[in-house]
This record gives structure tokens, C-alpha cells and sequence, in this order.
């Protein structure tokens, strides 16, 4: 979770404006829209979701690996953190 002021803002508009596409996607599903700008407005949404994982991460590993590690079980533990959150991104 982002703990500056400015990144949660950031982080929180980013998830406002997908839930306003959650929203138009319904809409347009509900009124009969064609296909082509029901998957034109999911490519949009894929991009915004794709964006508010990228900052998250970039969030959780600059927090993550910005401290020092206590001892080499805790950095072992941080990297496996990260590694299964990566992998379940990539999926």
C-alpha cells in the first residue's frame, strides 16, 4: 500500500477511473453496444489495470527492498514475497 499522501492519491484515482470503466462496460452491455467497442473499452480497462499493477509493485518493492533486511532469512523471504506476487502477475 502506498503511505505517501501523493501515492495513495495516485494509486486511488487509478482504481476510480477503472471502476468508471466497470461501469461504462455494464452500460454499454446492457444497452446491446456492437463488439468492437465492447473490446475496445476492455482493452482500455486491461491497460488501466495493467498500470495500477505496475505502480503497485514498483510500490511494494521500493518499500520491500528499500530497508535493509534484518538477517539473510528475512531477505530470502522478501524475494520469495515478490517472486510469487511476479509470477501471479505474468499469469
Amino acid at each position: 500500500m502506498p503511505h505517501s499522501p501523493a501515492a495513495k492519491k495516485r494509486v486511488l484515482t487509478r482504481v476510480r477511473r477503472i471502476r468508471g470503466q466497470c461501469e461504462a462496460l455494464e452500460r454499454q452491455l446492457e444497452a446491446g453496444a456492437e463488439c468492437a467497442p465492447i473490446l475496445q473499452q476492455i482493452a482500455a480497462m486491461r491497460g488501466a489495470i495493467n498500470g495500477l499493477m505496475s505502480e503497485m509493485m514498483e510500490t511494494h518493492i521500493r518499500e520491500t527492498f528499500g530497508d535493509a533486511a534484518a538477517s539473510d532469512e528475512e531477505r530470502t523471504d522478501r524475494v520469495d514475497e515478490t517472486a510469487s506476487l511476479i509470477r501471479s502477475y505474468l499469469k
